[in-house]
């Protein structure tokens, strides 16, 4: 898998101190707060970034999950949001909801999920991704907490996948563009 990467764009080190700074962020903005801090997980590609950043939180935090889909075959957004795994709180009221994602190209399906999470009733909504790519930003969408800018690159690692591989890898790599066209 390491031959297929063309760098690494951040490496374990970079990481783990981009993550210590978000959840420090974190931290100071819900310190001291009524509402539970709930942070959400986007399925699959967030599950190794809200790990990491749930251990170092400090102020009382709980964990829940959706599998959201903007992806169809291969490495393009088809624009359509699909919810295959939906948030079921019955005090949603209650909970401020941080999205937890891995990555922002587009910027529609948070803000989507955004809307859609404040119509169910979140008392409030923010978003926390580890990596932004302004350059593919289609909608007005701007993350709360952002972890580090990245080029216009198709990156694995860390969580992220081409067809479900690589997300074991411990950095973010820039993929081989011969690996996925």
């Amino acid at each position: 898998m390491h031959n297929d990467i063309k760098r690494v764009l951040l490496s374990e080190e970079e990481l783990e101190s981009i993550i210590t700074r978000l959840a420090g962020e974190l931290d100071r903005d819900y310190a001291g707060r009524d509402g539970r801090l709930v942070l959400l997980c986007i399925l699959k590609g967030s599950v190794v970034f809200m790990g990491e950043l749930m251990k170092k939180i400090t102020v009382p935090v709980e964990i829940d999950f959706m599998k959201v889909s903007s992806y169809g075959a291969g490495t393009t957004t088809t624009g359509n949001i699909h919810i295959a795994l939906d948030i079921n709180r019955k005090d949603i009221e209650c909970c401020d909801i941080v999205i937890v994602e891995d990555i922002i190209d587009s910027g529609r399906t948070l803000s989507h999920l955004s809307k859609y999470l404040t119509l169910k009733g979140a008392r409030s909504v923010k978003t926390c991704t580890l990596l932004d790519k302004p350059s593919r930003r289609e909608v007005d969408f701007e993350a709360d907490y952002v972890g580090c800018n990245i080029p216009d690159e198709f990156v694995v690692g860390y969580g992220l996948d081409y067809d479900e591989r690589y997300r074991a890898l411990p950095y973010v790599g820039i993929l081989k563009p011969e690996v996925y066209m």
